[in-house]
């Protein structure tokens, strides 16, 4: 390396590491920042300023980035045969005695356990004792069990991400084969880039179940494989793994472009609400086609079907549910504060839900990454270290687990993948790290988590002064928050009892609630505490689809503002990533490079310390794994993405390398955004 960029390493006194250097060279199918799910939205350019003058300005703009996804199911409703294939693909496969599986990455993986838990689950158990007496004699018995949702990792990686799955083929092929997905099975692999390498490898194994291409095999593939993604299938070709999977005849493709995300690169939101919404209506279409055969018209009514369900129609009334959403957004603001507000403070949040768990479940599982928070505890931890828990109405940790997977914990067994690990892993690093999530994947985690509103999780992890409890309630639980007797108001009573604050979600029933008349019956004060009522209308959802969509929208717009409010977001830049797998690295990577890049082209820079050369990709890179290796050592919870930005600046600015320590109390104190803003001029 000569010139410039020798000088700027050696000024570091850092040799780029071997991974760093394999990163830049080897893994150039990882650098994903020309997709437009990893570009800038224009809407939220600002957020992070924004909604630090107003938290319902910022909340606004996070939400009207959801008008993309209004645009984009306006367009598909004109044509949604696809869509309507792909029901029709899910009712066939039940006639026929097999099974539905849908097999998700990270968000999609979470929306995949999602379809199974809180959607076609409790579909089943919740027939109507009529329709269930005239089916009974027609509906299978293994019928809760015919639709499988899977996520790379397991039920274990509902927590957190499991490093290395991702970035392996392997583990999708493994995966399908494990749950015994066979021929004529309907697969659904879904991921929100178009490239996760374990999605990929889940519908490359699904085609190979069909043997080799022919138009007889290709036809048959056709009617039950299905990939779903969320990016511009020309740019996505100039991956290879994705551009095998677009090629392939067999797999029909369902692209659900809606470009940027509110905040770079977080598909949990827009990308995965979509593919949630898409995904939901593909089931409705598909239950009651299969209803409808084996039972007739008036079954399917008794199921909650009013009419058959239409794909378009199904499509167009996404808006009603963003508008609804929309229209919240004042009361919205007040929890969002109130959040905010505990942290700052020192305080920690509960929430609790029943219907709304694996929701709930989900987006504060993915705060973790996002925004470089301590993953959800588990009982190991002897103090609280994650900022949030999630609750549920159960006694134990197995009834915990059952609540939310509407099934008992399962996990990947070290007997069937270790094995292929070792001899189908030819990347040293990629293996070494797989081999060591393989062993935070079995059985035997399911009992390091213990999510029950249980009288031990009460003594061990129970509510302080500064803290907050969030209930949420959808559909008919909203009448039994004023029952002294249901889990709702003993939790809302156990933290006003102990001096926290309390905050009520309802989604669904009452038009006009008496919002003073619950306040007053709760014992709650309007002046800290909040209730936040959405009168969505309950009528024709029978898997209970959009009172669960909205809930997503709605808490992942919350989050984002929270994490905001608290500077652990730059702009609508994603600084505060934890760089955990491939796509990740290259995602902190390009953040670095773009940040470090725009502050030396700003005036208030070049006034003060003359032209200064951009840094390179490498560059930016050797430095990341660097911070990677330092922070791994640290207690500070600073992100290896904000704290390598600040150490290339004060490097580049001071012609002295700060070290490690003090670029990460610049980046604590006064903040990345502020410490960036100095260079800035005037607009």
């Amino acid at each position: 390396m000569s010139g410039k960029g020798y000088s700027l390493l050696k000024r570091l006194s850092l040799i780029p590491s071997f991974q760093s250097a394999d990163y830049v060279k080897n893994k150039t199918q990882f650098h994903l920042h020309t997709l437009p799910t990893e570009q800038r939205h224009p809407a939220t350019f600002h957020l992070s300023r924004i909604i630090q003058t107003g938290i319902p300005d910022g909340l606004k703009q996070i939400l009207s980035v959801d008008k993309d996804i209004v645009l984009l199911f306006e367009r598909m409703a004109d044509s949604p045969a696809v869509l309507e294939a792909a029901g029709d693909a899910a009712a066939q496969t039940l006639s026929e005695g097999k099974k539905i599986f849908i097999y998700g990455c990270g968000s999609t993986g979470r929306l995949a356990k999602q379809m199974e838990s809180a959607l076609w689950r409790p579909f089943w158990h919740s027939l109507p004792s009529g329709a269930e007496d005239r089916t009974a004699s027609f509906v299978p018995d293994d019928i809760r069990d015919r639709l499988i949702g899977e996520m790379t990792g397991g039920d274990r990686a509902f927590i957190s991400a499991l490093e290395g799955f991702e970035d392996l083929e392997l583990v999708g092929r493994l995966q399908l084969a494990d749950r015994h997905v066979v021929r004529g099975d309907c697969v659904f692999c879904i991921t929100e880039g178009g490239e996760t390498s374990s999605v990929i490898g889940a519908i490359l194994a699904a085609a190979d179940l069909y043997g080799k291409p022919t138009p007889e095999t290709i036809k048959e593939a056709r009617q039950r494989l299905f990939f779903i993604c969320n990016n511009p299938e020309d740019i996505l070709r100039s991956y290879d793994r994705s551009r095998r999977v677009l090629n392939h005849n067999a797999v029909r493709k369902i692209n659900l472009t809606t470009g940027p995300q509110a905040i770079t690169g977080s598909t949990r939101m827009q990308a995965a609400t979509s593919e949630t919404y898409v995904m939901g209506l593909i089931l409705e279409r598909g239950i009651y086609a299969y209803l409808q055969r084996i039972a007739g018209e008036k079954a399917c009514r008794e199921m909650g079907f009013s009419h058959p369900p239409d794909m378009a129609e199904g499509l167009r009334s996404f808006s009603s549910i963003y508008r609804l959403l929309a229209s919240s957004v004042p009361d919205l603001a007040h929890l969002t504060a109130l959040e905010a507000e505990t942290y700052t403070q020192g305080g920690r949040t509960t929430y609790f839900a029943k219907s709304g768990l694996a929701t709930v479940f989900t987006d504060a599982a993915e705060r973790s990454p996002t925004f470089h928070l301590h993953p959800l505890d588990s009982v190991r931890e002897e103090e609280r270290k994650c900022w949030i828990q999630v609750w549920t109405e159960a006694e134990s940790p197995e009834e915990a687990w059952t609540a939310l997977l509407g099934r008992p914990f399962r996990g990947l067994h070290r007997s069937f993948y270790r094995p292929r690990f070792l001899l189908g892993i030819d990347d040293s690093f990629l293996q070494k790290t797989a081999l060591a999530s393989l062993e935070k994947a079995g059985d035997g985690q399911a009992a390091f988590y213990d999510f029950s509103f249980s009288n031990g999780n009460i003594q061990r992890r129970g509510p302080e002064m500064n803290d907050l409890g969030v209930a949420i309630c959808l559909g008919k639980e909203a009448d039994e928050a004023l029952n002294p007797d249901s889990s709702f108001f003993q939790f809302i009573r156990l933290f006003k009892s102990r001096g926290a604050a309390a905050a009520l979600i309802l989604i669904g029933g009452k038009q006009n609630r008496d919002i003073p008349f619950l306040y007053k019956a709760l014992s709650l004060n309007p002046d800290r505490d909040v209730i936040l009522a959405i009168p969505l209308d309950l009528r024709d959802d029978p898997l209970k689809l959009r009172r669960q969509v909205l809930l997503k929208m709605l808490l992942n717009a919350h989050s984002t503002g929270v994490m905001a409010r608290l500077g652990r977001v730059v702009g609508n830049t994603m600084t505060s990533v934890y760089p955990s797998n491939l796509k990740l690295i290259g995602r902190a990577t390009h953040l670095i490079l773009e940040h470090v890049n725009h502050t030396l082209e700003q005036k208030g820079w070049t006034a003060l310390y003359g032209r200064t050369e951009p840094i390179t990709y490498a560059e930016a890179n050797a430095v990341l794994f660097d911070a990677i290796s330092f922070c791994g050592r640290s207690d500070s919870d600073q992100s290896e993405t904000g704290v390598s930005i600040v150490r290339i600046l004060e490097a580049l600015r001071t012609k002295v390398d700060p070290g490690w320590e003090t670029a990460q109390k610049i980046a604590a104190d006064p903040g990345l955004e502020d410490y960036l803003d100095q260079f800035h001029s005037p607009e």
